[in-house]
């Protein structure tokens, strides 16, 4: 199945509203345009489809919210440029849409330091959470870097930890917990992070900082 509108009607034939209000209800999704697909079957969708930059944009462009899901999952990260990345994380109205986009296709370029840097200053919540999402799975993503590559964003964890906004801080949290499982001694940098981050004595950098300690 590569053909636009085959995968619209397939979109459609699974629409659900239900899930619609059960996604918004349990997991504080909102989004408009919504179908109602639950992620699994969208992931199982872009499977079939393999990897295809040039129909993921058109399904992008069609509004839709699952249609750009499917977008983050079938684009191949080769293609991916700077000025892509800034036009589609405006967009961004959710963690779930946030997320599959930092993880399943900006994580996986070398676009993604610089990105990281850039968003965590932005004021969006979602546009800020996804520099810290696309940290988080770039600690997982990138295998080969140095210390020294994950200890230059450890002060950003620092900076932004005062924000206390669910969705950022959520994200500031799982990117300084990412960087400190990569090996003993991120984990000993994350650590002092963490007790740098409790002196600042925000309500937000305390309970950012609790359980990378507890850990």
């Amino acid at each position: 199945m590569s053909n636009y509108q085959e995968i619209m009607d397939s979109l459609h034939s699974l629409a659900n509203p239900e899930k619609v209000e059960f996604k918004k209800k349990k997991f504080g999704i909102i989004a408009k345009n919504s179908l109602g697909i639950y992620h699994a079957d969208l992931k199982v969708l872009a499977k079939q489809l393999g990897r295809d930059s040039e129909l993921a944009i058109r399904l992008f462009d069609s509004g839709i919210f699952e249609a750009r899901i499917l977008c983050s999952k079938i684009f191949d990260p080769k293609d991916l440029t700077y000025e892509q990345m800034d036009a589609w994380i405006p967009t961004f109205e959710n963690w779930e849409i946030c997320d599959s986009f930092c993880m399943g296709l900006f994580a996986k370029t070398p676009l993604a330091s610089l990105k990281i840097y850039e968003w965590s200053s932005r004021e969006p919540e979602f546009e800020k959470r996804a520099a810290f999402a696309t940290l988080s799975s770039f600690c997982m993503a990138e295998k080969k870097a140095a210390n020294e590559t994950f200890e230059a964003f450890l002060p950003i964890l620092v900076r932004e930890s005062g924000d206390n906004r669910i969705y950022v801080k959520k994200a500031v949290n799982w990117a300084l917990r990412s960087i400190g499982k990569r090996n003993v001694d991120l984990k000993q940098r994350a650590l002092e992070t963490a007790h740098k981050i409790l002196d600042l004595d925000t309500k937000s950098g305390n309970w950012i900082a609790r359980m990378p300690l507890e850990n």
